[in-house]
């Protein structure tokens, strides 16, 4: 059979392109345009040069990253509250998913799906707002609540030890709704009869949920967890720095953190430059190497 070229390929799905050249005229525009800017990294910058000027340093600054007081520890914390994100939240929205793939009386479903949903919409300001009210040792509800059992002022936003907790868990509940619509829509192509055969065989809800459900949801969830390990590095910006303060510093200050106030407040932007393509080339070896295991022991992979 004679293999189809790039051109045929084209003239039979027309409509398709004309359909994605603006997503792609986007991506183009304001994902690889800006990737010139990759050689703040190796350059010393300057104002009155521009981006292409400025003395030529190699990697200076990756080496002086590397020698930092501070590696260790950025590592360390980045590399902690990702795994625990991943571990802990992301076989939540598959557990979600199921249950609800369970109730079978629809206005209820719809009630539960509509309420779990929800919070995803909070914004991230809100949400740590309500973490500050909720938590305040002295006024907050929960930490009225842990006083009044006997824990002392418990400041579970000021301690080293439940940061990480409060914001993984506050993750999960913010995101862990909406992330359970992809693994309801895979749920939903399940076919019923593979239901009846398993009522026939005598099956209960558990296994059913073991030997129909969860097998018709394992190519999503291996496609979300190679997608979700690509970003092991990438600890989400905006709620780690507005939950930071002086008391929890030493285990939430992460590499996106970092770079902001390298970069923004003290100017160096060359140094931070040099620290976020360090970043992102350790999240494409992740991606790369987890997707490689992927295609190699389960046959599903991005590419």
């Amino acid at each position: 059979m004679k293999k189809e070229t790039v051109l045929g390929t084209l003239k039979r799905d027309y409509q398709l392109w004309i359909m994605i050249v603006p997503a792609i005229i986007v991506i183009v525009i304001f994902n690889y345009i800006p990737m010139y800017g990759i050689q703040l990294a190796f350059r010393d910058y300057d104002f009155t040069k521009g981006l292409t000027g400025g003395e030529w340093r190699g990697l200076f600054y990756f080496k002086q990253f590397f020698d930092s007081y501070l590696f260790a520890d950025l590592m360390k914390n980045t590399i902690f509250i990702s795994l625990a994100t991943i571990i802990l939240g992301f076989p939540a929205p598959i557990i979600l998913a199921l249950l609800l793939n369970q109730v079978k009386w629809k206005r209820a479903k719809k009630t539960l799906q509509t309420t779990v949903y929800l919070p995803h919409f909070i914004s991230i300001v809100v949400m740590v707002g309500l973490l500050n009210v909720l938590l305040s040792p002295n006024t907050g509800i929960i930490g009225y609540i842990l006083t009044a059992a006997g824990f002392g002022d418990v400041n579970l936003l000021g301690s080293t030890k439940t940061f990480v907790g409060v914001y993984v868990l506050s993750d999960i509940w913010q995101h862990c709704g909406w992330n359970s619509i992809i693994y309801l829509a895979a749920l939903s192509t399940v076919d019923p009869q593979l239901y009846d055969s398993s009522k026939i065989d005598g099956a209960n809800r558990w296994q059913t949920i073991r030997h129909v459900d969860i097998p018709a949801l394992i190519p999503t969830i291996v496609i979300l967890f190679v997608l979700g390990m690509g970003n092991v590095l990438g600890t989400g910006f905006e709620k780690v720095f507005l939950m930071q303060n002086a008391l929890n510093l030493p285990v939430s200050e992460v590499i996106s953190t970092y770079v902001y106030k390298i970069g923004i407040i003290s100017n160096q932007f060359s140094y931070s430059a040099a620290i976020g393509l360090f970043n992102t080339v350790i999240n494409f070896v992740f991606l790369y190497v987890v997707n490689a295991l992927s295609r190699k022991y389960s046959d599903i992979s991005l590419w």
